[in-house]
């Protein structure tokens, strides 16, 4: 019962966008403190959160969309037959509008649709392109912006893991060296800045809109850090390596080891007298070439490759290169 809620809730703010605990509670004969609970949980996978005071409520990111390829074809149509079966027992409409809207995403997933950027709001400083569906929908929006000259709400990981709250004003987004940027006036700061779009947490429009500023590409500070066949990637990360992975591949990717698998892999550093770190799991789509091997080697012992197999040995054997080199 509980999934079937959290599931209905989670396509109620894909529609609206924003809603209340009181609506939730009203909805599902529950308390506003078990609706918190449902948002706490939802919240673990989604970018969700709650605002108190004046125009508070629940809210969703406007840049987030179900991940493409969260089901197969054939869960969609299990899906789709459940969804069925629970209308033809209880006909309401939220059965309905669930259905829709997965026939909808099912749709969306067939079409091989690529960012197409504007020379106005976007520069490309070369690179690879490496990409998830959660940071596709994040530059989506953000270019967005930049065209309606909309102001985003921004929920922003600093480098150290710091959270804050901004107010920006897109101006223009920037690939350089597989890393998306959006250069964007900051209000908190009155200046400026160039955000890593990849430690974006959730991203709202406001219902403002700004004037464009002047920008001379010469003040963009770009000295930080073709597309072959993509891949599956998974990786295990330590946590020495946590900050470098989410700038590279985005917060959204990086999620906590399993429970069983973090405590299988304390108990085997504790047997070989290992120091233990607190490790994550990264997955996401990142094009195969000898890019990413020197990218995944350059961040060291802290990354270790799960799968595919294939990437998995050409990482081993340029890390036994490298090594071969110091060796006395």
């Amino acid at each position: 019962m509980k999934f079937d809620i959290l599931l209905d809730m989670l396509f109620d703010l894909l529609n609206r966008r924003k809603t209340t605990a009181q609506y939730f509670a009203q909805k599902y004969s529950v308390s506003a403190r078990t609706v918190y609970r449902y948002v706490d949980a939802l919240s673990s996978c989604v970018p969700v959160e709650i605002r108190q005071g004046r125009g508070g409520g629940i809210y969703i990111s406007d840049a987030y969309k179900l991940p493409v390829g969260i089901l197969t074809r054939e869960e969609y149509a299990a899906a789709d037959e459940a969804l069925e079966a629970m209308y033809s027992q209880l006909p309401e409409e939220r059965f309905l509008a669930a259905r829709k809207k997965l026939a909808a995403q099912n749709k969306e997933e067939k079409k091989q649709s690529f960012f197409p950027g504007d020379s106005n709001f976007v520069m490309i400083d070369s690179g690879s392109w490496g990409d998830s569906k959660p940071l596709s929908e994040k530059i989506r929006l953000f270019e967005n912006a930049a065209k309606s000259l909309s102001v985003v709400e921004i929920d922003y990981f600093s480098r150290e893991g710091e959270r804050t709250a901004r107010k920006i004003e897109p101006h223009i987004l920037i690939y350089k060296q597989n890393v998306w940027y959006v250069y964007a006036f900051c209000r908190t700061k009155k200046a400026f800045r160039l955000f890593r779009i990849g430690r974006v947490y959730s991203a709202f429009l406001t219902g403002e809109t700004f004037v464009r500023r002047e920008v001379k590409r010469e003040d963009i500070p770009l000295h930080y850090w073709n597309t072959p066949d993509s891949v599956e990637v998974k990786l295990e990360v330590r946590e020495e390596a946590f900050a470098d992975v989410q700038d590279w591949l985005g917060c959204e990717s990086l999620r906590p080891l399993p429970s069983a698998e973090e405590t299988a892999a304390q108990s085997a550093a504790v047997e070989t007298d290992d120091s233990y770190a607190r490790r994550f799991i990264a997955q996401v789509t990142l094009p195969f070439d000898d890019a990413l091997v020197k990218k995944i080697v350059g961040l060291g012992a802290g990354v270790k490759v799960l799968a595919p197999e294939a990437l998995k040995e050409k990482t081993a054997a340029l890390a036994a290169a490298v090594a071969k080199v110091y060796e006395k």
